[in-house]
């Protein structure tokens, strides 16, 4: 993903090593031409010398010259990339299990310290690129632009890039919601089998994410559509061109997402958040509409996690964990909400505050 700070994370850990940024267009015309200039650039260096290549998805051929230097030479390299598409297809060269993978989101509270503001990341998101500009609804539409200019026309991504601009405010309509392909190809006014690739490139860009459904012992018949989920509230607002404060409905759906991008980012592996989780899915039965946001897994255990945008509950915002009470193995039952006191109710349910809540991801207790 753009403008999480993988360049300024890298010069910071790494201040000695060697570097080669694939933005810049000369270098890249020049490996492109031909890229035995890229080892030829490497001899000198010294075994265990640290190279960093920047935005390494652009020219994938490189990966061979890496493999062989990890191999021959004992370099270490540090490889970036905003986007895992190219790097996916056929015949690229993967390194054969030697390199680990770690992925940057949006700046967490933990990470904003002080200046954390629920209202402001709400309305703009955390993306270094975007919290640290001090015009940032125009930052934002900025980023939506350089989106489509240099991911996905320069890389080559789609050849409908019109197509591809409208369906993204499309698909930003449905933050958070069960995904129709068919009716995201309906409004978007393109194939369905288009919708599909499409989708496939905003996971690969790190822009959106599927939530699948929790399945259990459901037949064939009975499974559920996934729901997307964006990365960043402030991007998919933008996508909408919606720069005002969110109103009471946004702010539901845009609190759900956050909370699940936490969610999904302190459980991944390779978050070096030390939560990490088997599965994370949402929980919807049968045909009645109860859902639960959010089901953990972690072993045969679950933890279900709903999320409400109100300052108080009421009986009905626990319909959904009251009916997935009887799940098997299920231990904590908690919604989130917008309150100052934590509380429990007579039958076991945890009211956690927003800051209880990330007290508990960041003490790993969740």
């Amino acid at each position: 993903m753009r403008g999480v700070g993988k360049s300024t994370w890298s010069r910071q850990v790494f201040p000695d090593a060697h570097r080669f940024d694939l933005l810049d267009e000369g270098l890249f015309q020049s490996y492109l031409r031909d890229v035995r200039l890229f080892g030829r650039e490497l001899l000198p260096l010294p075994a265990g010398q640290t190279v960093v290549v920047d935005e390494v998805q652009r020219l994938p051929a490189l990966l061979n010259e890496v493999h062989r230097f990890i191999e021959s030479h004992g370099l270490r390299f540090v490889l970036l990339g905003s986007s895992a598409r190219k790097l996916k297809q056929a015949g690229t060269n993967l390194l054969a299990g030697r390199a680990l993978r770690r992925i940057m989101v949006p700046l967490l509270p933990a990470e904003l310290g002080a200046d954390f503001d629920l209202t402001e990341v709400l309305r703009c998101g955390s993306l270094p690129v975007i919290w640290q500009s001090t015009a940032r609804q125009e930052s934002l539409e900025a980023y939506v632009q350089l989106y489509l200019k240099e991911e996905i026309q320069a890389e080559a991504l789609v050849r409908n890039l019109p197509g591809f601009a409208r369906f993204l405010p499309v698909a930003a309509l449905f933050h958070g919601q069960v995904l129709s392909v068919a009716g995201l190809a309906r409004d978007a006014g393109v194939a369905r089998t288009t919708v599909s690739g499409y989708l496939e490139i905003l996971a690969d860009t790190y822009l959106a994410w599927l939530l699948p459904a929790y399945e259990g012992k459901l037949r064939v018949k009975e499974r559920k559509h996934p729901k997307l989920y964006w990365a960043d509230p402030g991007v998919v607002r933008a996508v909408k061109r919606e720069f005002h404060p969110p109103g009471e409905a946004e702010r539901g759906v845009l609190l759900e997402g956050w909370v699940g991008g936490l969610l999904k980012a302190y459980g991944e592996a390779g978050s070096g958040l030390g939560l990490r989780h088997d599965g994370l899915f949402y929980w919807a039965p049968g045909a009645g509409g109860t859902e639960v946001d959010f089901l953990i897994q972690r072993g045969k255990e679950f933890t279900a996690v709903e999320v409400k945008a109100k300052e108080s509950l009421s009986s009905h915002d626990f319909k959904g964990l009251k009916a997935i009470a009887d799940l098997k193995g299920l231990g904590r039952r908690v919604v989130v909400f917008l309150g100052e006191r934590p509380f429990r109710t007579e039958d076991g349910i945890e009211a956690l505050p927003i800051r209880s809540f990330l007290d508990e991801l960041d003490g790993k207790t969740l």
